[in-house]
């Protein structure tokens, strides 16, 4: 652990965090040690990331979201080609399965950072204008 680390000044900044994939609480290290799993602790500020418990919400906003930007380019495929419904099928449920799994770690990273910002499932909550005997209690 080095130094105290820089809060996120918002929510949604802790939340931008763990889209890209970083530690919400420093910025600096990693969230993910594979594909869906995070890692234990940040290496660099000392943050426990075990007491997530973001389930299957991450799947679900992945499926949501594909579903929203799939939906106008299914529509133009269907209204402006005059593709066969195989050629179609060989556009969409390829692109549709990209989007969905491309899609799960950021949900997860953004999940996993607004349930710390919140203070939810043993994570202390912490803002950057806390002192730390306001963060204590």
């Amino acid at each position: 652990m080095t130094g105290s680390p820089v809060l996120p000044a918002s929510g949604w900044k802790a939340m931008l965090r763990g889209l890209c994939g970083r530690c919400p609480r420093c910025n600096e290290a990693k969230l993910f040690l594979r594909f869906l799993k995070p890692i234990q602790s940040c290496p660099h500020c000392g943050q426990d990331w075990m007491h997530h418990q973001a389930d299957d919400f991450p799947a679900y906003v992945s499926i949501f979201l594909t579903g929203h930007l799939m939906a106008p380019l299914i529509i133009a495929l269907l209204r402006d080609a005059q593709l066969s419904v195989p050629a179609l099928m060989m556009i969409i449920l390829p692109l549709a399965m990209i989007l969905m799994i491309g899609l799960l770690q950021p949900a997860k990273g953004a999940i996993i950072a607004l349930q710390w910002w919140f203070g939810m499932h043993g994570f202390r909550k912490e803002r950057p204008d806390m002192t730390q005997s306001e963060a204590d209690t």
